[in-house]
């Protein structure tokens, strides 16, 4: 039994040898592609390795939509993109029945056409414009990777990833998300622009003839084991009492909140939060050649994971407090 054990053991050690090259070999690909923004890149992964779905925010022109194309690319997994407009219905993304007549019994059958949702990976373009109802397809599809027309459930293809952009500049139009929704993304990644070296490196390499066409550079099998192993990553029960301590601290409502939350936030993060914060520690552990995550890895993760959870109020507002600046608070 024991040997058995130890041979599981140096198997999932060699498993993650294998995802720290894996990663690496990603992002070296998508480099080809993508300059800078490499903090982004390596949270999409993290969050992609957690099984986890993004919401990406950033104005117009900071390739958000080729990232998210180009990580389809690499990874060897069906692209769909999806444009959300106002006029977006839900059987414009989950599928419709059609009916058909068979050309020989002259016999009337329904079948089913699926959607852009039968992906791997799903680009949500500009997820804010489309209204409510389209949104709540979307839920369903992200929560349990399965979706229901017509009475009937259709399980989707994994792994599964919805990767969703948002423009903050443009609000009229728009169909704010509501919290439920916004708790189902792993991660809020903001996109900033370049930098001044990086942003000349974009302009020479894409206004000439030559184009680097990125590689595979995992396989859909591969990803799903690489997801297995991160679940399999011992934590210490130290790190999960930090984890937990700090999404609790953001609840205006406990005893343990500073005054700076009760003062300015409505509501705070929930035990979603705690699970993501502990999964993109262990991953982010893996990814940097350690068996198991520490504080430091929980700290890591506290933006991305509590940026779109932790919702201000009026006060906050007044006074020029956002969520970022209140998370900045917390790991002080």
């Amino acid at each position: 039994m024991k040997q058995h054990e130890g041979d599981t053991m140096q198997d999932d050690v060699k498993q993650a040898e294998h995802l720290t090259g894996a990663i690496a070999s990603i992002k070296k690909e998508i480099g080809k592609v993508i300059i800078g923004q490499d903090a982004v890149i390596d949270q999409l992964l993290i969050s992609m390795l957690c099984k986890g779905h993004c919401l990406l925010v950033g104005v117009p022109g900071l390739a958000k939509t080729l990232l998210i194309k180009t990580f389809s690319q690499v990874t060897d997994l069906k692209f769909s993109r999806i444009q959300f407009t106002p006029d977006l219905m839900p059987s414009d993304i989950c599928g419709t029945e059609i009916i058909e007549e068979d050309q020989i019994t002259k016999k009337r059958n329904f079948r089913f056409i699926p959607g852009p949702l039968f992906a791997n990976v799903i680009l949500a373009d500009e997820i804010n414009r489309t209204p409510p109802k389209t949104q709540s397809a979307l839920l369903e599809a992200m929560q349990e990777h399965r979706i229901t027309v017509a009475g009937k459930t259709y399980t989707l293809d994994e792994p599964f990833f919805v990767l969703a952009t948002q423009n903050p500049i443009e609000q009229e139009g728009t169909y704010p998300l509501p919290e439920a929704q916004l708790d189902r993304f792993m991660f809020n990644l903001w996109l900033d622009y370049p930098a001044y070296e990086e942003e000349k490196e974009i302009v020479r390499s894409t206004t000439g003839m030559l184009t680097s066409a990125p590689s595979v550079a995992v396989s859909g099998a591969q990803l799903i084991g690489f997801q297995e192993l991160i679940r399999k990553v011992p934590v210490a029960d130290s790190v999960i009492d930090f984890a937990v301590t700090m999404v609790g601290r953001t609840r205006p409502q406990s005893e343990t909140a500073p005054q700076y939350i009760k003062d300015y936030v409505r509501w705070g993060g929930g035990p979603r939060a705690s699970q993501y914060l502990i999964l993109a520690a262990k991953a982010n552990a893996i990814i940097n050649g350690r068996f198991t995550p520490s504080e430091d890895d929980v700290r890591f993760a506290m933006k991305p994971v509590l940026r779109h959870r932790i919702i201000t109020n009026f006060t906050a507002e007044a006074d020029g407090v956002n969520s970022a600046e209140i998370i900045r608070r917390l790991e002080e």
